[in-house]
């Protein structure tokens, strides 16, 4: 058993594997799909305090960004195209649509 409290009670835990990342969220509530993206050097646990309001209007899909939290990316490279912020929104384009890879449902 963990001693870290679940902050997310009812919350669901998804990994979605991307072409060069594998994105942890997690999901929950009932409603309109809302997409809660964390800062520097957050992860996807600052929101805990205002999910459970947020959840009883939304569906919250929670991520991690690409190298934070328990999210992966992929290692530094020069210009830094890999953790670009064009790099991030595609990242969430796809978890957003439920998509893996090759464009197949992840769950």
């Amino acid at each position: 058993m963990s001693a870290t409290p679940d902050l997310f009670p009812g919350f669901s835990e998804r990994r979605f594997p991307l072409r060069d990342a594998e994105i942890y969220a997690r999901i929950g509530g009932s409603g309109r799909p809302l997409l809660l993206l964390h800062g520097y050097p957050q992860t996807h646990a600052c929101w805990h305090k205002l999910t459970p309001t947020l959840a009883r209007h939304f569906t919250c899909v929670i991520p991690d960004l690409r190298g934070y939290g328990a999210s992966r990316g992929p290692a530094p490279a020069a210009g830094h195209l890999a953790h670009s912020k064009r790099a991030m929104a595609n990242d969430f384009v796809a978890v957003m649509a439920g998509k893996a890879v090759a464009g197949e449902s992840v769950g």
